[in-house]
């Protein structure tokens, strides 16, 4: 593998060896960019120097050099996307076409459509199909500059589908150059034979999927829907606490449609982080301030399915900790690409781009348990990192929506 170096770059992003492991309030303002900078890399992306151009002093014994004249390009480290659902089996534009019709999400949901339509559909996929797609979809997020993703499951819905989904993440782990986290989500959706039974499928849940899922090592995290029609909040609880039991971290859905207690709940299970958001009462607010978790929005569902922007804005002013994602999924945000993601963040989110920026490198580190490693350049680290073509300044990138700026993702192979 080549070692690189990246001279006259126009701005070398997030770079340094004192950057906090996640940022909030005023600090989101600000970020770190060395004007007129190199970079150093080893084996292709092991960061061994950087700093100003006038401060190089060579490079000693490197073989099999490449150059690389980065004049009018900005090199950040990649992005870090703490919520997707990447594993899947098919799309479902036929709900998208239901929607314009005038069909909410939860219409859609109550007639069998939604997260039931992709369980039906990956139940009769192979654990090989999964795999195939499900790579061939992460090699595109990586093109566009994704260096980390969490995966949840979900989209199972029984003992065997649900193990088949995150033995898939297992192998994707295993075999895809960048870091991945895998969440178990089982409790996505009570299945058509348990719409009745909800104490059935949490049973099932609990007593059959979550051991199972321990001795194969399937998972980091435990993951509940908690909204209306779906999950309760003591349900979620039960949920969580049994999942805490095998070592596995809290992270939730929570939000989406109403305010209904789950967020306090997930914090008093020192949940990891608490996703979605598009809806936030006072006592919502209270909670994130007292609690110690990373509120997590993804602008792409608040796009695609006409709800509302969380107000993360507000969530600044009161010094929580937020992260941006994409939500990846077939059913209510069929978006990997979190440049766009950027653009919507600073656009319907009124978040500057260097807040947006924090909040998908940095602090979408920090909701995957990855501080130590992504989200900032340091000596040392081997986390993917992105060169653009030549652009006018930083604010360019997610001002020129649609625009794939990329140039270069330096990744470990």
């Amino acid at each position: 593998m080549k070692n690189v170096f990246i001279k006259n770059i126009k701005g070398l992003v997030q770079a340094g060896e004192d950057l906090p492991s996640i940022v909030k309030g005023e600090a989101c303002e600000r970020i770190s960019i060395i004007e007129n900078a190199f970079l150093a890399l080893e084996n292709g992306s092991e960061v061994v120097a950087y700093g100003p151009m006038s401060e190089w002093e060579g490079i000693d014994d490197w073989r099999d050099l490449e150059v690389i004249d980065a004049d009018g390009c900005f090199v950040m480290p990649a992005f870090c996307d703490s919520h997707t659902h990447t594993v899947f089996a098919k799309t479902r534009e036929e709900e998208f076409v239901d929607r314009i019709r005038g069909l909410s999400y939860e219409e859609i949901a109550l007639k069998g459509g939604g997260i039931l339509n992709s369980a039906s559909k990956l139940q009769l996929a192979t654990e090989d199909e999964l795999y195939d797609s499900a790579k061939k979809r992460i090699e595109q997020m990586m093109a566009v500059g994704t260096g980390a993703i969490e995966i949840k499951s979900g989209y199972g819905l029984s003992v065997d589908s649900e193990l088949k989904i995150l033995r898939v993440v297992k192998r994707l782990k295993s075999s895809m150059p960048i870091a991945i986290k895998s969440t178990f989500l089982g409790a996505h959706a009570f299945p058509v034979e348990f719409k009745e039974n909800h104490e059935g499928y949490i049973d099932l849940i609990i007593n059959e999927m979550l051991p199972k899922i321990a001795e194969e090592g399937l998972a980091d995290y435990v993951d509940v829907f908690c909204e209306r029609n779906y999950f309760s909040v003591d349900e979620m609880t039960r949920i969580l606490i049994a999942g805490k039991k095998h070592g596995l971290i809290p992270k939730v859905h929570v939000n989406q449609f109403s305010s209904i207690g789950g967020i306090q709940a997930a914090i008093d299970q020192e949940a990891l982080s608490v996703d979605h958001l598009e809806e936030l009462s006072d006592e919502d607010v209270n909670a994130l301030k007292k609690g110690n978790c990373i509120a997590t929005f993804l602008p792409g569902c608040s796009h695609f399915l006409s709800i509302p922007f969380g107000d993360v804005k507000r969530l600044i002013k009161e010094n929580v900790p937020f992260a941006l994602a994409s939500d990846y999924n077939p059913g209510s945000t069929p978006c990997f690409n979190l440049l766009q993601i950027w653009s919507l963040a600073c656009i319907k989110m009124n978040l500057t781009p260097q807040q947006a920026f924090n909040g998908l490198t940095i602090n979408g580190a920090a909701a995957m348990g990855l501080s130590d490693s992504h989200g900032k350049i340091t000596i040392g680290s081997n986390s993917p990192i992105i060169l653009t073509h030549e652009i006018p300044s930083f604010e360019y990138i997610p001002y020129s929506f649609g625009e794939n700026v990329i140039q270069r993702v330096f990744i470990k192979e």
